[in-house]
């Protein structure tokens, strides 16, 4: 089986590349960590004009009609810088969502970039995303009104629409909540913000089926899942670069650093582990696409090992810097921040490792 892109996604890339290393620069990127809307407007509207808020949106509602293999490419570049915006909750997360329900009325207003949206589905007390939910929505003429609590809303005091995943008594289902206005809250991943969405009796309207979205949910937070870690792989590679370069310019006891065993030793792990998230992220991102009867266990694989060698790629990098690794000035701290804080979102590791053996042998 080939795994390699083919030539309009190798372009596709290559637009990508050359549009970030032009507009996020090292010092846009630095700029956005004290901005609490996390993306300028003038960044936005050039990435409108290039598509990606439409890109896995389908053509019939103005969108590129693209698939995972797409949002995987741009998500790995996204994720190499780390860049700070509403890339992983609109254009990926809301998107994705949208796109399963489906939403035909805010599906075209994501394409064309003039509405941004986010969701909102982890609560607190289980690693599984889906058994933690507690937040419930009553029926009250036409609309529902939603009540509960979500800690952790990315781009939640930003996003035009929030996605609400609650318990309306059949089931989980999905709620559609205008102007959310969510609490800025601090995160580990400076990169990335984070709101605190409380709920209190907001109306809302209820999209998708009628009976008990669970299963769809749960795909839906699956593909999420592997862009999330397509992001870890993009950071995982500026990582090992950044240690690479600097291990042949770092000199100590009168040569690079690049020339003693030890340091070599972690390159070649890092290498080596991040081929294999590699390659488990676009397995993943393919039979998603092609819906593969693995699907679901290519899912758990990714998001359950890609965090782990993500963490330990961009902690080794840190290493290999040594002293300078630990300043603010340098990036090291921002790529192991990303890789970390992924780990937790839609489904953290430890669950996922629980649940590919669940599928591999069977529930205990």
């Amino acid at each position: 089986m080939d795994f390699t892109f083919n030539s309009e996604q190798d372009a596709f890339r290559s637009v990508t590349r050359s549009f970030l290393a032009e507009e996020a620069t090292g010092a846009y990127v630095r700029a956005m960590l004290e901005n609490d809307r996390g993306c300028t407007d003038a960044l936005w509207d050039r990435a409108v004009a290039l598509g990606w808020p439409g890109l896995a949106v389908p053509v019939a509602h103005g969108g590129a009609g693209q698939g995972m293999l797409e949002l995987v490419i741009l998500s790995e570049e996204l994720g190499a810088l780390p860049l700070p915006g509403p890339w992983l909750s609109s254009v990926v997360a809301a998107t994705l969502l949208a796109r399963r329900l489906p939403d035909p009325l805010l599906l075209p207003q994501l394409a064309n970039g003039s509405q941004r949206a986010t969701v909102a589905v982890e609560e607190t007390g289980t690693r599984n995303p889906l058994e933690s939910i507690t937040t419930t929505a009553r029926r009250r003429g036409d609309q529902w009104l939603l009540d509960g609590l979500k800690p952790v809303v990315i781009d939640g005091h930003t996003a035009d629409v929030v996605y609400v995943v609650a318990r309306d008594g059949d089931g989980l289902a999905t709620f559609a909540l205008d102007a959310p206005q969510g609490e800025l809250v601090p995160n580990l991943d400076v990169t990335r913000k984070v709101a605190r969405l409380v709920l209190n009796g907001q109306p809302s309207r209820r999209v998708g089926p009628a009976h008990d979205q669970r299963s769809l949910l749960a795909r839906v937070i699956d593909d999420i899942g592997i862009a999330v870690c397509a992001e870890s792989v993009g950071a995982s590679q500026r990582a090992l670069e950044m240690a690479t370069e600097y291990a042949k310019h770092r000199v100590q006891f009168g040569r690079p650093i690049a020339t003693f065993q030890v340091i070599k030793h972690k390159i070649v792990d890092m290498l080596h582990q991040l081929e294999l998230a590699r390659v488990a992220t676009h397995y993943a991102a393919w039979a998603s696409e092609v819906e593969d009867p693995g699907r679901e266990t290519a899912a758990a694989i990714a998001k359950g090992f890609v965090a782990e060698a993500a963490t330990m790629i961009t902690a080794e990098n840190i290493q290999v810097h040594g002293g300078v690794g630990f300043t603010w000035d340098v990036d090291c701290h921002l790529l192991f921040r990303r890789v970390k804080a992924n780990d937790m979102l839609f489904g953290r590791q430890g669950w996922q490792r629980q649940r590919l053996a669940d599928l591999v042998l069977g529930p205990t």
